[in-house]
């Protein structure tokens, strides 16, 4: 029987030779535009938000520019996203926070990041380590699903999952494992339609036990 800690020695070596180098899938060019992207995604596909972004940015890429739009017009633009009428309210009132207290720059902390309207503790923690290289394990249904199916994690819940494989790995490979994962499910390990034996990590841990 193999212990967590061997499980997920494995799962990273895979990852590692799948997806060496994985780069952020949402367009943006500093912290802010990226928090928007993130904010965004929420429901939403990449795909659809790199759709839907230029168009927005075009008209305010700065908390400022932003700040100055009505919530109207935002959801106009966004609207393809989904819950556009509460994503427009907070990217709206956000963008006022920014400016008023945080001098138009986006705060590097968890605490500060999760204050801000639409900013939940996922999203938080996507800009802290993408934005700012702060070690941070966000995780989405991919990861949640993943970390349970290769039993890293019970999966109860995404704080649980969170928490288990931030002890399994080592935090400095964190970031990079927050979309090495991300890609990993997408491509080898979906949710609906999964084949063991496509999947190098599935595959490879059933030969592990």
């Amino acid at each position: 029987m193999t212990t967590k800690k061997q499980r997920a020695a494995f799962v990273q070596k895979i990852l590692d030779e799948k997806f060496p180098n994985p780069d952020i899938p949402l367009d943006h060019k500093d912290p802010f535009t990226l928090l928007i992207a993130v904010l965004l995604s929420a429901q939403c596909t990449d795909k659809k938000v790199n759709e839907v972004t230029p168009k927005l940015f075009t008209l305010a890429s700065t908390p400022k520019a932003m700040a100055k739009l009505s919530s109207q017009d935002i959801e106009k633009i966004i609207k393809p996203c989904g819950l556009a009428p509460t994503k427009s309210k907070a990217i709206q009132k956000l963008s006022k926070i920014l400016v008023e207290s945080y001098n138009s720059y986006v705060p590097e902390t968890l605490a500060e990041l999760e204050h801000l309207p639409g900013v939940g503790h996922k999203t938080a923690s996507v800009v802290l380590c993408q934005a700012f290289k702060k070690p941070a394990f966000p995780v989405d249904t991919h990861i949640h699903r993943c970390a349970k199916r290769w039993k890293l994690s019970s999966g109860k819940n995404v704080t649980q999952t969170e928490k288990d494989l931030k002890k399994l790995f080592p935090k400095m490979s964190w970031i990079k494992l927050h979309l090495q994962i991300i890609y990993f499910a997408r491509k080898y390990c979906p949710a609906k339609k999964h084949v063991v034996e496509d999947c190098p990590i599935c595959l490879g841990l059933k030969d592990l036990s």
